[in-house]
């Protein structure tokens, strides 16, 4: 579960971070690239990918 939390996590950091270069222009060449909807996507979804992050790297309660 902790792994799975962790991968699927580091995935949505790196999505997020991509949906939110594009939307605020920096990586052109998209149908996304300069969309204000993109860049909020790109924040949600990066943020969720944090907390899911956290809670693959957080050690057990009885550790």
């Amino acid at each position: 579960m902790r792994l799975g939390s962790l991968v699927l996590g580091v995935i949505g950091l790196l999505v997020g971070a991509v949906w939110i270069l594009q939307g605020v222009g920096v990586l052109p060449g998209s149908f996304m690239s300069g969309q204000r909807l993109w860049l909020v996507i790109g924040v949600i979804v990066a943020v969720i990918g944090l907390a899911l992050t956290y809670r693959g790297l957080r050690r057990p309660a009885g550790s």
